[in-house]
C-alpha cells in the first residue's frame, strides 16, 4: 500500500522548506534508513531519512523548489502500483488525505475559521513540534520553565515524549514565557499550541482560543531573521570545508554543551567541535564570536574520556510506599509515550514474526586475557560487550542472510552493518545505532557505545541516532544473567541475547579444569533466517570471540 511522504517541519519555526538534492530517483528501491533527500530549513540543510519501504513513485517537489510543510514531498509504495488519486487528491497545500475525508460539520467549521490575525510585536506562538517523520502527537513530560519566567535563546523550555524517545525542547526565541498550551502529562497532535513567548506584560487574550479555533496569527520572528541573516553573511565569508558536520549538542560523556544556535550553525560549517571550544557568555555559553575568534592552538583539547569506565546500566530505585499491613493496595502508574510504543512495537514484532531461538555456549578465557592486554595500552577501555559486538559485526559480513529485513514480496539483504545496542533507561528501552560497525576498531566501538548510552540516560539521543539498525545485541550481563531471550527489533530479522560469564568447572583435553564460559541466545525471524543459516552464525560468532585475535585478520 502506497505511502504518502510530506514535507516534515524538522524546527519549530519551520513553516516551508527547500528540496536541495534528491538522493533518490522515481523506481528506486527504498530501504527504511535511507536518505531520500536534503531538505534545507529556515536553520540548516538537513538528510532527511524514509521510516518506510517500498518503491519511490513519486517526487512531488523537484530540486531546488520550495513548498510549505506537509505539502507533498513523495509517494512509495509498491513497484508498478497505480497513486493518480493520491497524486490527484494530494497537492502542496491540501491537507493530507485522511484529512479530506472527515464529516462534513467538520469541513463547515473550516470554511468558517477565523482569518489571519497579526499577533503583539514580539510575540512568538511555538507549536508541538513534529521531532521524528513517524511522530503524530506528542506528550510534555516535564515543564522545565514556568510562566512569567524569562526565557533566553537556547534555554530547555520542556521535554517532549515522541514515539522515539523523551527530548528536550529548546527555544530559539526570547523573552518572557506568557503561555503554556499543554500542561505535564497531557498529549497533544504536531502542531498544536505549546508555548506562547514574548515581552513580559504583552496582552495575549484571544490568541490561544484563536490558534485553538483555526486562526493562524503570525508575526515576524525578528530574531530568526536576524539570525538567518547572520549565518547567511557568514556562510559568505567563509572558507568551504569538505568535513562532515559534527554533531553539537553533547560532550562525550553525556553532558550538555551551552551554545547559541547561530554558534552551532557555523561551528558545524567550518568542522569545529564544540567541546573544544571555551565559551565566554553567561554560564559559559558558547557564543557566535567564540566560534569566530576561535584557533585550534588556543583550544583546550577535547576530552574523549576514552578511558572512562563502561556506562552501567542502573534503574533509579522506587520511591518506598507506605502499605497497612493486612490491606489490598494498588497504585495506578500512566503509561508515558515511550512505554506505549514499546508496548505496541513488540507485541507486533512477537505477533507477526515467528521467533525461534538458537543457544551457545562460548569459552571466554582467551577473551578475557585479550581484553587484559588491549586495556593496558594507554587511554583505552574496551568492555566486553564491545568484543561481542565487533565479533556480531564480523560475523554478519560473512552471513548476511542474518542481517536482513522480511517484505511481503521479497527479502531484503543489508550489505552494510548497523548494529543496535539496547540500552535501559528510566522510562524504558531504546537502541542507538552504531553505524557501520564492521568498519570501526574495538576502542571505536568502546568510546561510541559510552557516548551513546551516556546521552540516552540523559535523554540527548537525537531521533536519527536510533533509526536504521540492522542487527540488534542486548546484554544483561551486568545483571548477571546468564542466559535470556530477546524479542526481535523489527525489521531486524535477529537480535543477539549475551548473558554473564561465569567461572564453572569445563572439560578441556579430557581433563576438569576451571573455566569461564558465557551463553548467548540468537533470536530469528523464521521468514528470513533459517536454522542452519542461524546455527552457522552462531559458530563463526564463536570463533572470532574464543579467538578475538582472528577479528584483526580480515
Amino acid at each position: 500500500m502506497a505511502t504518502i511522504i510530506t514535507m516534515p517541519r524538522l524546527s519549530d519555526t519551520m513553516t516551508e522548506g527547500t528540496v536541495a538534492t534528491w538522493l533518490k530517483k522515481v523506481g528506486d528501491k527504498i530501504s527504511e534508513g535511507d536518505i531520500l533527500a536534503e531538505i534545507e530549513t529556515d536553520k540548516a540543510t538537513m538528510e532527511f531519512e524514509s521510516f518506510n519501504e517500498g518503491t519511490l513513485l513519486y517526487i512531488g517537489i523537484p530540486e531546488g523548489e520550495t513548498a510549505a510543510v506537509d505539502s507533498l514531498l513523495a509517494i512509495i509504495g509498491d513497484e508498478g502500483e497505480d497513486v493518480s488519486d493520491l497524486i490527484a487528491g494530494k497537492t502542496a497545500d491540501v491537507a493530507p488525505v485522511k484529512e479530506e475525508a472527515k464529516a462534513t460539520p467538520d469541513a463547515i467549521k473550516e470554511e468558517t475559521k477565523p482569518t489571519t490575525t497579526a499577533l503583539p510585536e514580539g510575540v512568538i506562538v511555538i507549536t508541538m513540534p513534529r521531532l521524528s517523520d513517524t511522530m503524530t502527537e506528542g506528550t510534555v513530560a516535564t515543564w522545565l520553565k514556568k510562566v512569567g519566567d524569562t526565557v533566553a535563546e537556547g534555554d530547555i523550555l520542556a521535554e517532549i515524549e515522541t514515539d522515539k524517545a523523551t527530548m528536550e525542547f529548546e527555544s530559539f526565541n526570547e523573552g518572557s514565557l506568557l503561555y503554556i498550551g499543554i500542561e505535564e502529562g497531557n498529549s497533544a497532535p504536531v502542531d498544536s499550541l505549546l508555548a506562547i513567548i514574548g515581552p513580559a506584560g504583552t496582552d495575549i487574550s484571544g490568541i490561544a482560543e484563536n490558534h485553538k479555533t483555526g486562526g493562524a496569527p503570525q508575526a515576524a520572528p525578528v530574531a530568526e531573521k536576524e539570525i538567518e541573516k547572520e549565518v547567511a553573511s557568514t556562510e559568505k565569508t567563509s572558507e568551504p570545508v569538505t568535513q562532515e558536520p559534527l554533531a553539537q549538542e553533547a560532550s562525550t560523556d553525556g553532558q550538555r554543551i551551552l551554545a547559541s544556535p547561530l554558534a552551532k550553525k557555523i561551528a558545524s560549517d567550518k568542522g569545529i567541535q564544540l567541546t573544544q571550544v571555551k565559551g565566554s557568555g553567561e554560564n559559559g555559553r558558547i557564543v557566535k564570536s567564540d566560534i569566530e575568534n576561535f584557533t585550534p592552538q588556543t583550544a583546550a583539547p577535547a576530552q574523549t574520556n576514552v578511558a572512562a569506565a563502561p556506562a552501567k546500566t542502573e534503574t533509579a530505585a522506587a520511591p518506598k510506599v507506605f502499605v497497612p499491613a493486612g490491606e489490598i493496595f494498588t497504585e495506578e502508574i500512566k503509561n508515558s509515550q515511550m512505554r506505549k510504543i514499546i508496548a505496541k512495537r513488540l507485541a507486533e514484532s512477537l505477533f507477526t514474526a515467528p521467533h525461534y531461538n538458537l543457544v551457545i555456549e562460548v569459552a571466554m578465557d582467551e577473551a578475557m586475557q585479550s581484553r587484559v592486554i588491549i586495556n593496558s595500552v594507554p587511554d583505552t577501555k574496551v568492555s566486553f560487550n564491545d568484543m561481542v559486538i565487533k565479533a556480531c559485526a564480523m560475523a554478519l559480513k560473512k552471513h548476511p542472510k542474518v542481517n536482513s529485513q522480511w517484505r511481503e514480496d521479497s527479502i531484503l539483504i543489508n550489505h552494510h552493518v548497523n548494529i543496535g545496542v539496547a540500552v535501559a533507561v528510566e522510562d524504558g528501552l531504546v537502541v542507538p545505532v552504531l553505524r557501520f560497525t564492521d568498519a570501526m576498531s574495538l576502542s571505536q566501538i568502546g568510546g561510541s557505545v559510552r557516548d551513546l548510552a551516556g546521552r540516552a540516560k540523559n535523554k540527548k539521543l537525537l531521533p536519527t541516532e536510533m533509526e536504521g539498525s540492522t542487527f540488534t545485541v542486548s546484554n544483561l550481563g551486568m545483571f548477571g544473567i546468564t542466559e535470556f531471550n530477546s524479542i526481535i527489533n523489527q525489521p531486524n530479522s535477529a537480535i543477539l541475547s549475551v548473558g554473564a560469564i561465569v567461572e564453572k568447572p569445563v572439560v578441556k583435553n579430557g581433563q576438569i579444569v576451571v573455566g569461564n564460559t558465557m551463553m548467548l541466545s540468537l533470536a530469528c525471524d523464521h521468514r528470513t533466517i533459517d536454522g542452519a543459516t542461524g546455527a552457522q552464525f552462531l559458530q563463526t560468532l564463536k570463533q572470532f570471540i574464543e579467538n578475538p585475535i582472528t577479528m584483526l585478520a580480515l
